[in-house]
Order: structure tokens, then C-alpha cells, then sequence
């Protein structure tokens, strides 16, 4: 939910402080979403819930290894602390798949014999999503910055999860299709999955050094070539 509003600040402070006020403003709504799932026998806002809980993971893990990542090099690690945040991502996705997994095997069986959810307190649940998020989405519109960006993104996934989720809720409140519950929870979950699948995919390739997707080799090399005083190139590295 609510994620920081960063402004490229120039001192590491402040994205400091809003990376941790997002962490807790995201731990707070995400725990009012598992009771909030428990309380309505709804596995939609389950599903939204580990989406959220995922969020905050990340950035708990950014708040703790912001202090890691921009620690300059030494003698451990001669590369600087900057994988630290890699690692990170990973564990968060790891913990994320088998969250969506376990939601998969309740939501699945959920299918055939469909459970009332209580779609009066979805539809509140929902709204308050939509508040919260629209709200850290007010306070990003105005910055331009690359991070913001990204974030600015994300919160729109996240409403528009809820969206998905108040539209649900309120067409069970006045048809009764309790299918729909488990419906919007499998396609949250796999939405979860394929974001999940494109982070580690990216995380893995830097971990086994692999060339950033935009840079091409061949081209550097023949850049570097170019200079009349390069006569040729050995054993090249990115």
C-alpha cells in the first residue's frame, strides 16, 4: 500500500525516513487485511494481503539493508555492500511464492464448493484500500523522479487490485455467486506470481554477472576499437 514518497533527495536521510514510515504504514494496513480476510471468509483480500505483505517485506528489507547497500567497499567485500539489496528481493520473493501458493490450495477446492464471504465488509475493506492507496498516489503524482516512477506504478497494481476486489464484493452483495471470491483470489495470486517471476529473474542474472539487458558487448568493443590508440581488446568484462 502506501510506499515512500521519495524526492531524489541529496542527503540519504530523508529516503531514509520515508522508506521507513512507508514500511509501517504498509505492516499496519496489511495486518487490518489478514484479520479484515479472516473476519469476511474472504480469500480475495487474503490474496491482497500477502501482495501487501510483500510490499512491506521489501521495504523492511530496504530499511534495513539501505544501511548495508551504501556502505562503501572494504576489505570483505571488495565490490561495496550493493547486493545486499539483492538478496533481499530474493528472500522476499521466495516468501511471496509460497504464500500464493498456499492461497492456491484453499482457493482452488473454494471453486466447487464455494464458502459465503461476507461482502458487506469486503466492499468496506476494498474502500479503505482504495483510499489509502489513491491517497499515497496523490503524493507521488507530483514527483518525477525515476524511483517515483516505479512506485507510482506499483500503487496503481494496487488499486487496481482493490478495484477488482470492491467490484467483486459488491456483485456478490447483490447476487449470490460466492464463486467469485475464489476467482479473484486465483488471479491475484497468479498475478503475484508472474510480477515475482519477472523481479527474480532480473535479481538471478545480476547475481551470475550477466550483461545489463540494455548494454550491448559487441558494440562497446567496437566503440573501444574505434580509438586510434586501442590496438586490441583481451579477456573483456560488463
Amino acid at each position: 500500500m502506501a510506499h515512500s514518497h521519495h524526492h531524489d533527495h541529496h542527503h540519504h536521510h530523508d529516503g531514509h525516513e520515508n522508506i521507513k514510515r512507508a514500511f509501517w504504514i504498509n505492516l499496519v494496513f496489511t495486518i487490518i487485511e489478514i484479520v479484515g480476510g479472516f473476519y469476511t471468509n474472504s480469500l480475495a483480500i487474503l490474496s491482497d494481503a500477502v501482495h501487501d505483505l510483500g510490499d512491506s517485506l521489501s521495504l523492511g528489507m530496504a530499511w534495513y539493508f539501505e544501511k548495508y547497500a551504501a556502505k562503501q567497499r572494504d576489505h570483505k567485500y571488495s565490490y561495496g555492500y550493493r547486493r545486499y539489496s539483492l538478496l533481499s528481493a530474493t528472500i522476499n520473493s521466495f516468501v511471496i511464492c509460497l504464500s500464493s501458493v498456499f492461497l492456491l490450495t484453499q482457493a482452488i477446492p473454494r471453486l466447487f464448493n464455494p464458502e459465503e464471504s461476507n461482502a458487506q465488509g469486503m466492499v468496506i475493506i476494498a474502500v479503505v484500500g482504495i483510499i489509502a492507496n489513491g491517497y499515497a498516489l496523490l503524493g507521488l503524482k507530483k514527483d518525477s523522479s525515476f524511483n517515483a516512477k516505479t512506485v507510482y506504478f506499483h500503487l496503481l497494481e494496487d488499486v487496481l487490485g482493490w478495484v477488482a476486489v470492491l467490484i467483486g464484493a459488491l456483485i456478490m452483495w447483490w447476487k449470490d455467486w460466492p464463486i467469485i471470491d475464489p476467482i479473484l483470489s486465483i488471479a491475484i495470486a497468479l498475478y503475484i506470481f508472474w510480477n515475482v517471476f519477472k523481479n527474480l529473474r532480473k535479481a538471478i542474472r545480476i547475481f551470475l554477472q550477466g550483461i545489463p539487458k540494455s548494454i550491448s558487448i559487441e558494440a562497446m568493443e567496437n566503440d573501444i576499437k574505434a580509438l586510434s590508440f586501442v590496438h586490441d581488446i583481451h579477456d573483456f568484462h560488463c
